[in-house]
C-alpha cells in the first residue's frame, strides 16, 4: 500500500473516521515515523512499482497469449502413433544442420509438438533455438528462440525482460530490485496504518466505503484492497528478491549456509569409465575403455532408450532430456511444476543405459523446496492457469494501489506533510533495536539500505532546518 495519510492535520477532518485515542505507548510513538516512511517511500518508489506491476500483469497473461500467437508451432493434429524421439531429433538436425542439439522436450500431451533445443550460429548466449517437431509425422513446424527453464518464447521473453530490467540488461536490474526491496516495507507500513484506525463498523476494515469526499473514498479503496493484497505482495517481494542482482547474492549465500541449496544430479562418466581406461574416457586409441561415439539419436543406447530407463526410475510425464556431452551422460529431468510437483531427475549412461545418479524432489532440503515452489508461484507455473490468474489480479491490485496513493497525494498536495524528524518521537528503548534491525536489513538488501540512508540524510537535514529560528 502507498500513501494512506500524508498530513498530520488530516485528523481534524470532520468526515474522517475517528482515530484510536492517543495514548502513551509504542505505537503512538512509532506511528508518525511509519506514516512518514510510508508516504515518502510510497511516493518515490511509485514509478518503479507501477512499471513492475504493469509488466508483471502482462507477463502473467502471456502464457495464454503464447498459445494463440504460436499456435502453429505448439499444436498439431493428433495422429495414430508417435514417431521415435531419435527420428524427431534427426528431423530437427536436418532442418538446422549448422546447429547442435543440446536438449529435447518430448511432447507432454496429445496434440503438442516436441521441442528440440539447439545452440550454435545465430543463437544468443543464454538462449536456445527451439525447433518444433510434429511427434506423429516428424515434420518440422518451425523454430523460435527459447529462454529459461520454462521455455519462454519471444513474446513472454520480451515481457520478462521488461519486468526484470526494462530491456536494459544488468544496469536495468536496479529498478526491479529497488521496487522489490521497498515493496514489503511499504506494504507492512500501510497495513499497520490501516489496522491502527478506529471504525464505526468492522466492515470498513475489509470492504471499501463510499463517501461524499473523493479522497475518503480513495483512501477506503486503497486501504481495503491493500489489506487483501498484502500477503501476496509480501510473497512477490520475497521471491523477486531471491534472483535479484545484489540482494539475490546474499540470499543465495544464506541458503547455502543453511543447507538449502537445490541439489543437482551428477551425470559425470568418470567414475564409471575410470576402471576401464584409467580416467581417459573418450580419448582416441584406448580400445579397452573407449566409449563408442554417440550417433544421431544422442548416445549409443539412443534417446528413446534413455527416456525408457528414466521412466523405469520414476521420471516420466513432462520431461526435458539433456543429450550426452563430453564426459557426461543423459540427464532426464521432470519439469512439471504443477501440484504435485514433479522435479525428479536421473542421469543415464549413454553406453549401456545404467542409472548414474538420481535426485528426488522429495529429498530436497525444505528450504530448497520452498524456494522452488516460491519461484514457480512468482512465474505463474506452479498451478498453471489459476496461478497465472491470481498473479494477474495481484498485479492489477498493485497498479491500482499506486494510482490511488498518488491520487490521494494530489488531492492533499496543499497540505503540510508529516514533519521531519519523526524518529525523535520514538523512545530510545524502541529506537535503538529498531535502528540495529534496520541496519542489518539494509546490509542484507543493499539497495534498500542505500536508499533508506539517503532518505534519513534528507530527513535529518530538513529537521535541522526546521529547528533553526527564523531570521
Amino acid at each position: 500500500m502507498l500513501t494512506t495519510e500524508p498530513t498530520e492535520s488530516i485528523q481534524s477532518e470532520k468526515d474522517q473516521d475517528q482515530r484510536v485515542p492517543v495514548r502513551p505507548g509504542t505505537w503512538s510513538a512509532l506511528r508518525p515515523l511509519v506514516l512518514r516512511l510510508h508516504f515518502y517511500a510510497g511516493l518515490l518508489i511509485a514509478p518503479f512499482l507501477f512499471v513492475a506491476a504493469a509488466s508483471g500483469l502482462l507477463y502473467a497473461l502471456s502464457y495464454q497469449a503464447e498459445k494463440i500467437v504460436y499456435r502453429h508451432e505448439l499444436e498439431v493434429p493428433v495422429g495414430d502413433s508417435v514417431r521415435p524421439l531419435a527420428e524427431q531429433v534427426e528431423a530437427a538436425r536436418r532442418a538446422r544442420p549448422d546447429n547442435t542439439v543440446t536438449a529435447v522436450w518430448p511432447a507432454a500431451e496429445e496434440g503438442a509438438t516436441t521441442r528440440v533445443l539447439m545452440s550454435g550460429p545465430g543463437v544468443e548466449d543464454g538462449r536456445s533455438l527451439a525447433v518444433f517437431v510434429d511427434p506423429y509425422t516428424a515434420e518440422v513446424r518451425g523454430a523460435l528462440p527459447s529462454y529459461g527453464g520454462s521455455g519462454a518464447l519471444p513474446l513472454r521473453t520480451w515481457l520478462s525482460q521488461v519486468h526484470r530490467d526494462l530491456g536494459l540488461g544488468e544496469p536495468g536490474r536496479v529498478y526491479s530490485e529497488l521496487a522489490a526491496s521497498w515493496l514489503w516495507v511499504i506494504a507492512l507500513g500501510g497495513l499497520a496504518l490501516w489496522l491502527g484506525r478506529r471504525r464505526t463498523a468492522r466492515r470498513a476494515l475489509f470492504l471499501p466505503e463510499g463517501g461524499a469526499r473523493s479522497r475518503r473514498r480513495t483512501l477506503s479503496w486503497h486501504g481495503s484492497v491493500g489489506l487483501w493484497a498484502t500477503a501476496g505482495l509480501l510473497g512477490i517481494a520475497a521471491t523477486g528478491l531471491s534472483w535479484s542482482a545484489y540482494a539475490g547474492e546474499n540470499i543465495g549465500s544464506l541458503r547455502e549456509r543453511l543447507g538449502g541449496a537445490t541439489p543437482s544430479v551428477s551425470a559425470a562418466l568418470d567414475s564409471v569409465a575410470g576402471s576401464a581406461d584409467s580416467g581417459h574416457e573418450g580419448h582416441e586409441g584406448h580400445s579397452s575403455g573407449h566409449r563408442p561415439t554417440a550417433p544421431a539419436g544422442g548416445g549409443v543406447i539412443g534417446i528413446d532408450q534413455a527416456v525408457r530407463v528414466a521412466a523405469e526410475a520414476g521420471v516420466a510425464g513432462e520431461i526435458a532430456v539433456s543429450l550426452p556431452s563430453e564426459g557426461k551422460g543423459y540427464v532426464v529431468k521432470g519439469i512439471d511444476r504443477q501440484y504435485p510437483v514433479h522435479l525428479d531427475s536421473v542421469a543415464v549412461d549413454p553406453a549401456d543405459g545404467r542409472v548414474l545418479d538420481t535426485v528426488r524432489f522429495a529429498d530436497y532440503p525444505l528450504l530448497a523446496k520452498l524456494t522452488s515452489i516460491g519461484i514457480a508461484l512468482h512465474m505463474g507455473t506452479f498451478l498453471g492457469l489459476p496461478n497465472q490468474l491470481a498473479l494477474a489480479v495481484l498485479a492489477l491490485a498493485l497498479v491500482l494501489l499506486v494510482v490511488w496513493g498518488c491520487r490521494m497525494w494530489w488531492l492533499r498536495r496543499p497540505g503540510r506533510p508529516v514533519g521531519p524528524g519523526a524518529w525523535r518521537r520514538v523512545p530510545p528503548t524502541v529506537l535503538l533495536p529498531l535502528a540495529a534491525g534496520t541496519a542489518a536489513v539494509g546490509w542484507f538488501l543493499p539497495l534498500l539500505g542505500l536508499s533508506l540512508l539517503a532518505f534519513l540524510v534528507v530527513d535529518g537535514a530538513r529537521s535541522l532546518a526546521a529547528r533553526r529560528p527564523n531570521g
